[in-house]
Formats: structure tokens, C-alpha cells, sequence
């Protein structure tokens, strides 16, 4: 859109993209393709997430001096390269880390002090760095660990866009009261650009919107808003990037979950803002599983990993991670190995092979009784003990097909076995690199598998697709068939009640009191939360897995291993 005899309007792209963390190449590669698809739109500005070059979040390698000289240099050689491909004009911000002087400002005439690193936004146009942005409010909760890392910065940035003044901040600025962004309005900003990388959480999206919106009536200027996807290590970015106007109307908003460059143009501050393309929410289930198959895509491909193996009993959690597998690397990557025991039940067998033939894996079936029975020749056992050897044999097959043939082993394991140690250490629920589920309770595994087979059935995930999960996987009582008749019932109370109690206890940190006074039994009570605070020992050792909730074993809860302290 251009006014007649007067300069175009400024347009905007936001390019969420998704980058590696400490593969400054590759994400200034990225930076260079996704401006040039940005000035081929016609925009004038590109904004990418927070952290771009450097991948987000780089924890301790900020520290590393030798990172940040080598961060500095692709910076540098990107800004060269935008001139050399004629994108000279464009103006192009960029995360990446930087670094500043720490003088005491209490001796205000020091000689330098130390250099730290800052968490940086960087204007990059004619060749050129042109200006720095270093972020004010360094988060230091949940899964931030910023203030530890970062020195905060002090300056507000404003960059000129077409003669438009546009304000510039970074993710905790926004979150915040009062720093950069209350000084905007003295600055009278037309636009107010965000850079993020926001971790994805069941809920979120709505606060991040309701936020942009409060901060867009705040400086009376549309906030855009950008923001990282993909996964790194147990995070997953969504990206769901947006521009909101100063009444709170979103005015055009990017998809969930892929790659995208939203492109929206900057109207006269007198004009009505322009609109352009909304993105449909996605449903709760949907927004969680498609969570789920980026993280584990994420982790395995950035991990230089191509296929998983995983241990198939037929049961719901290796029916859900098998296919969330699949969802995220194609079947053909996915080995799926039953390992059926004297206790092993037919129908468990036939729906293991009936799930790998639907998604398409190799499958293999591998007998653990002659391997249990030469070791309790040499160590008798009985009991629990017996019970776990065969978990435990299982782990150890799917660890040397792992070593053999380069797979990386995916633990099946739920957030409420986890919760309450109904797991065996070092078997084939919990050993590997990556626990696909982890942070995914019981109740929530059977209404993602429903999800994903009415999906099929509604060709979300292409046409003429079967429900990739056995139905009798989903019904059948679950039960880790170590011993004639065994369910998970005979250990635990039903799954919709201790869920129930867990998110009260661990979820909103409710006490013994508070359980009792919500109705709960209090023999119930003292069970589960006896069982949750000796487990911690099992959930120090699992592997990482998708964070999907506000609160996440390994990454948001710690309990002390030996604590002794009971609530009265």
C-alpha cells in the first residue's frame, strides 16, 4: 500500500523462525534467507526472536567469552552479507548476545570493570551494526535463569522506519511494569516491536495477547509481536506471532508450531490499523500434541539423531509416544520393539503389531524369558525384585539396539508414574534420551490418543489416514504385565482420582489440609503424597522431556532428595 504523492508506508515482517542454540552459522544463514523473503514481500522492516543468532536459551555459554566473540563475528559478517545481496535497505533486528562493562555505580570515575554478557537486539542495515537494544528485565523464575547470566541494560531504543518512530524492547520488557516500554509515550512511537522467546505452556497464548494488548494501550501505539519456534533441549517455542492494536484487536497473527513470516503494513497514526490474515486457534488437545511432536522432533534432529526405538506393549503411553514418533520423524524412523514375557498377554502383543503396522515402523519382537532365566540362574530372585528384572532386561535390549544401529531410545513414561515413582529405574519405560511424555498425566495420554484418532478420521493430518492407535490400547485397563494379572490399579487409585489430587498437590502446591478440605480421602491423601515426595530420587535420574505445563518435573519442581519434612 503506498499514499500518493507521499513515502510508502512502512511494512513490517515478522519472521518467527526456528534456530539452534550455539550454531551462529546456521541461524545467520537463517536470518539471510528469511530477510530476502521478507524485502521480496516488500517490507522495509524485519524483525526476528530474541536470541537469534545465538539460539535461545544458551544458559552458560553466554559466559563464555570465545562464544560471544564468535556471536560478535556472524553478526558482523551478516550485516556485510545483506549489503553484498542488495538487502542493504532493509532494516533488520536481530537477538543476539552482546556484552557491556560493569562498573560500580557507586564509583561512578572506576576504570572499566568486568564485561558481561547482555541479552541484545541489534538494528543491522547498510552494511552495518546501527544500533544496540540490551534487555532491561532479566526473568529468573520458572525456566529463566537470566539475572544469573545476563548484566541488564538501561537505554530505550527507538529506530527510524520510513520517518516513523518505532520503539524496540525484548520478551521480560513487556511482562514487566514500568522500565522501557512506560518511557515510549515520551518518545510518541507509531509501532512497539517485541522480540521473544516465549516458551510454549498449555494457556499461555491468551496472556501473552492480553499482555501486548495492556502495553499497546499503554504506549498508544500497535504492538508487534515476534516469537521463536521450535524446540530446544525440553522447551518448545510456538511462535503464534501477532500485531495488536491499542483497543486490543488482534489485527493479524501468525500459525502455532511452524515457521512463518507475518507481513503488516504500518498505517498513518490518524488511519484505521490495516488488518491482514488471522490464524485459527488450535484446540486444547491439539495445541498440546502438536507441542509434543515438536519437542521430540526438536531434540532428535538437533541431537544429530534421525530415528528413535522405543519398547511397544501394546499398552496407551507406547501407543501415544510410538505415534507422536511418527507425527514427528515419519514411521519409517520409528522402531518399535515388543518384548513380551511369560506374563505377556496376546492381545497386548497383537495390538503392539497392529500400532506399528498403522504408523508405519519397523517392528521386531524380542523374548526376554530366555535372558531373565540365565540371570536368575546365577542371582535367584523373587518378588518385586523378579518383577523388575524383566522391566529392566527389556531397557538393556532396546539400549544395544540403540548402540548397534544408532536409534535414540524415547522412554514412554507419564507425568503421573513419574509423580509418584510408579516407574522401575533403568527399564524400558524410563531409560533413553528422551521422555516424550514426561510432563503429560495420565488422564491427558487418553484424551491426546482420542484426539489423534478422530484427527485421522477428519484428515487433519492428511487424506484417507486410519486412527494410527488401537482402540483396545486405548480401553483395556493399563498394566505393566510383570505378573499374572497385574494392573496398574492394584498400586495406585484410579487414574482420574490421583490426577486429581496431584495437580492439587504438585500443580498448586496444596497442602495436606487443603486436600482434605477439597473432600479427598485422607488415606488416599497420605498415599499419594507420600508417594510424591520419595520419588524425587527416580525423577532426578529420567530423561528430559517436552515441558507442556506451568510446572514440570526437573525444569520447575525440586524437592530436596532426602527431605524428612512432613506437613502436620
Amino acid at each position: 500500500m503506498v499514499r500518493l504523492g507521499h513515502m510508502p508506508f512502512p511494512r513490517i515482517a515478522l519472521a518467527q523462525i526456528d534456530t539452534r542454540v550455539g550454531d551462529v552459522d546456521a541461524n545467520a544463514q537463517a536470518v539471510l534467507d528469511w530477510a530476502r523473503t521478507a524485502a521480496q514481500a516488500g517490507a522495509h522492516l524485519v524483525v526476528f526472536p530474541e536470541m537469534t543468532l545465538t539460539g535461545y536459551p544458551i544458559e552458560d555459554l553466554a559466559l563464555r567469552a570465545s562464544f560471544r566473540r564468535g556471536a560478535e563475528a556472524a553478526l558482523q559478517r551478516t550485516a556485510r552479507a545483506l549489503a553484498d545481496e542488495g538487502l542493504g535497505d532493509l532494516a533488520v533486528l536481530v537477538g543476539t548476545v552482546g556484552e557491556k562493562s560493569v562498573t560500580p555505580v557507586h564509583e561512578p570515575g572506576a576504570p572499566e570493570g568486568p564485561r558481561r554478557p547482555t541479552n541484545q537486539a541489534v538494528l543491522l542495515q547498510h552494511g552495518q551494526v546501527q544500533v544496540r537494544y540490551d534487555k532491561h528485565h532479566l526473568p529468573n523464575y520458572g525456566v529463566f535463569d537470566e539475572y544469573r547470566i545476563f548484566a541488564a541494560g538501561d537505554d530505550v531504543c527507538v529506530i527510524d522506519v520510513l520517518g516513523r518512530r518505532v520503539g524496540v524492547v525484548v520478551c521480560e520488557d513487556i511482562w514487566q511494569d514500568g522500565g522501557p516500554v512506560s518511557q515510549m509515550d515520551e518518545n510518541e512511537v507509531s509501532l512497539l516491536v517485541v522480540l521473544n522467546a516465549s516458551p510454549y505452556e498449555e494457556g499461555k497464548g491468551h496472556q501473552r495477547v492480553e499482555l501486548a494488548a495492556r502495553r499497546a494501550h499503554e504506549v498508544e501505539a500497535p504492538v508487534a509481536y515476534v516469537n521463536l519456534v521450535g524446540a530446544q533441549d525440553d522447551l518448545v517455542f510456538d511462535g503464534g506471532s501477532f500485531v495488536i492494536a491499542t483497543d486490543g484487536t488482534v489485527l493479524t497473527s501468525a500459525p502455532q508450531f511452524v515457521e512463518h513470516l507475518l507481513v503488516w503494513d504500518l498505517l498513518g497514526d490518524d488511519d484505521a490499523p490495516a488488518t491482514g490474515p488471522i490464524a485459527p486457534p488450535l484446540e486444547p488437545d491439539e495445541e498440546v500434541y502438536r507441542a509434543l511432536v515438536m519437542g521430540l522432533h526438536g531434540y532428535v534432529t538437533k541431537n544429530g539423531f534421525r530415528s528413535v526405538v522405543l519398547g511397544m506393549s501394546g499398552g496407551i503411553d507406547s501407543a501415544l509416544v510410538a505415534t507422536i514418533a511418527a507425527d514427528a520423524l515419519g514411521g519409517e524412523n520409528v522402531v518399535g520393539v515388543s518384548m513380551p514375557s511369560v506374563y505377556s498377554s496376546d492381545h497386548s502383543k497383537d495390538d503392539a503389531q497392529d500400532l506399528a503396522k498403522r504408523i508405519g515402523a519397523d517392528f521386531r519382537v524380542q523374548p526376554i524369558k530366555a535372558m531373565v532365566d540365565a540371570f536368575e540362574a546365577e542371582i535367584p530372585l523373587e518378588g518385586v525384585a523378579a518383577e523388575n528384572l524383566q522391566a529392566r532386561v527389556r531397557g538393556v535390549i532396546l539400549m544395544a539396539i540403540s548402540n548397534r544401529e544408532g536409534h535414540l531410545v524415547i522412554a514412554p513414561g507419564n507425568k503421573s508414574e513419574l509423580a509418584v515413582g510408579y516407574t522401575t529405574i533403568y527399564d524400558a519405560g524410563s531409560i533413553g534420551g528422551f521422555a516424550p511424555i514426561k510432563d503429560v498425566d495420565k488422564s491427558r495420554v487418553w484424551a491426546l490418543a482420542r484426539w489423534r484418532n478422530n484427527a485421522a478420521l477428519d484428515g487433519v493430518f492428511g487424506p484417507g489416514e486410519i486412527p494410527p492407535i488401537p482402540e483396545s490400547s486405548i480401553t483395556k485397563p493399563p498394566s505393566a504385565e510383570l505378573r499374572p494379572g497385574q494392573v496398574d490399579q492394584d498400586s495406585l487409585p484410579p487414574y482420574d482420582l490421583l490426577d486429581e489430587v496431584l495437580d492439587a498437590y504438585v500443580e498448586h502446591a496444596e497442602g495436606r489440609a487443603e486436600l482434605l478440605a477439597r473432600g479427598f480421602d485422607p488415606a488416599v491423601v497420605d498415599k499419594v503424597v507420600t508417594l510424591v515426595d520419595r520419588a524425587e530420587w527416580k525423577r532426578r535420574q529420567y530423561p528430559p522431556g517436552t515441558k507442556v505445563t506451568a510446572l514440570a518435573f526437573g525444569r520447575d519442581r525440586r524437592l530436596p532428595i532426602t527431605t524428612r519434612w512432613r506437613e502436620p
